[in-house]
């Protein structure tokens, strides 16, 4: 895991570094912008189509999907009730119950679990996001949004999920899989080649969206109960729910890995559209991101 985490840690440098220099002399939000619509409209779903269609769908796809949509709901309810508690503003509390709720899956997740246990294991980060985080996120995430925020948005959810170009791949890709239609050769090499491209991009976009806050260092004990449940409280409370309606082995240490991953970035472009604390959630997502690569070989460690 180590050197899985060191190549993704020098990539995403490389992304905050092409930041922070303007290599090019382009603005570098807009080439972050640029990987990301390649990415979400074509790499991601001839990945997402790659491995879900010849990977082993059954009752352990249910438990996964079941286990992290219970561990976004547990995340969406500590940190709101945290945040009640403690009197914060509104457009922190939206800002900060994302942060605390969904997690990197895919764009970290699976390039860790991909080198730590093998291919095999790219179905359990695209699962756990497709199957649960995503669609949470796109309907859950953006009704709390509606709510903390102070925009007005019309379009109703259920719209906001038809524009999903990886949720459609996944639903084409279950349809073949249980159908059992083979895949032609010159296909599975097409998708594999296109779909090999998401993991450096994104992390090397991963580094283009951090930034750090002047003013972070008085921030950070409202960003300190994010980053405590997003990489300790979830990767526990998944672990338990996993052994209980029996996940075991690697797939349950995969699991257990993705919930401990920090906050997802796309959870930043919810915060610009309904107006939340945007630089509020990109200290969380930098913070939690430097954090995890220490974090995370320590939970796998655990789950040896």
């Amino acid at each position: 895991m180590t050197e899985i985490l060191t190549q993704a840690a020098l990539l995403i440098l490389a992304g905050t570094l092409w930041n922070a220099f303007r290599i090019g002399g382009q603005d570098p939000q807009l080439l972050r912008r640029a990987i990301g619509d390649l990415v979400y409209f074509l790499l991601l779903p001839a990945l997402v189509l790659s491995v879900l269609w010849s990977a082993p769908l059954g009752l352990d796809s249910l438990r996964i999907a079941a286990v992290a949509a219970a561990g976004v709901v547990a995340g969406l309810l500590l940190a709101g009730l945290w945040y009640a508690w403690r009197g914060t503003p509104q457009h922190r509390t939206g800002a900060l119950v994302l942060a605390a709720a969904f997690p990197n899956a895919t764009y970290l997740g699976l390039p860790v679990l991909e080198h730590t246990f093998g291919p095999w294991a790219r179905s359990i980060a695209i699962q756990y996001d497709l199957f649960a985080c995503t669609p949470l996120l796109l309907s859950v995430g953006i009704l709390l949004a509606r709510n903390y925020g102070n925009h007005d948005e019309t379009e109703p959810v259920w719209q906001t999920l038809l524009k999903v170009p990886p949720l459609w791949a996944a639903l084409a890709a279950i349809g073949l899989n249980l159908g059992e239609v083979a895949r032609p050769e010159w296909l599975a090499g097409l998708l594999e080649m296109t779909g090999s491209a998401v993991i450096p991009l994104m992390l090397f976009a991963l580094g283009l969206s951090l930034r750090w806050d002047p003013a972070a260092a008085r921030r950070l004990p409202t960003v300190v109960p994010v980053l405590l449940i997003q990489l300790a409280l979830m990767p526990l409370l998944i672990w338990g729910l996993g052994r209980a309606v029996g996940l075991s082995g690697d797939t349950l240490a995969g699991v257990v890995l993705e919930a401990a991953m920090p906050s997802m970035v796309l959870g930043m472009v919810l915060c610009d559209r309904f107006g939340l604390d945007t630089s509020l959630y990109a200290i969380a997502v930098t913070l939690g991101t430097a954090l995890s690569l220490l974090t995370l070989p320590l939970w796998f460690g655990l789950l040896l």
